[in-house]
């Protein structure tokens, strides 16, 4: 199940908890219920840490693609810029080409560059966004639960207590 999806049945748990008699803000949740409720969502967080990394790598792979693929334009520009040097007929044609072959070869590799940089910066946005938003929920989980846990359970003597208004 997707995290956010469980941490929003937790949300949804909390809600519909029977009310603490006399306060508006406490409720009453059943504790293992909640607990492996939280092992269970605690559990499913590190596929999408997995998937992250996955991503990364899937990145990387692209990245160093394009990098290969703008070296090997380049190479073949200069390869062809020299070829065309050494003929003695075309030496000024021949430089104004390979200049020209290496120039689109560099333009067409920043360009790959750039390209593979937006898609992995829009793909981890979009991860960091999904984090955020299930490290809250997360968060606004655990306060309810820690909440939860002061006013329904103390251990010592009734005078001990505090009271729960």
């Amino acid at each position: 199940m997707d995290p956010l999806d469980r941490i929003d049945e937790l949300i949804a748990m909390v809600e519909q908890a029977r009310s603490v008699p006399m306060s508006r803000n406490n409720c009453m949740v059943d504790r293992g219920e909640m607990i492996a409720a939280l092992d269970e969502l605690r559990a499913g967080l590190p596929a999408d840490l997995r998937r992250a990394a996955a991503l990364l790598e899937e990145r990387d792979k692209i990245m160093d693609a394009g990098k290969r693929e703008a070296d090997r334009i380049i190479s073949e520009g200069e390869a062809e810029h020299a070829r065309l040097v050494s003929v003695n007929e075309i030496t000024v044609s021949a430089e104004h080409e390979g200049a020209r072959i290496i120039a689109e070869a560099r333009a067409e590799a920043q360009r790959l560059r750039e390209e593979v940089d937006d898609y992995v910066d829009t793909a981890l946005a979009n991860f960091e966004q999904f984090l955020t938003r299930a490290l809250a929920s997360i968060e606004r989980g655990r306060d309810k639960m820690h909440a939860l846990r002061e006013i329904g359970t103390f251990g010592g003597d009734e005078a001990d207590r505090p009271l729960p208004f």
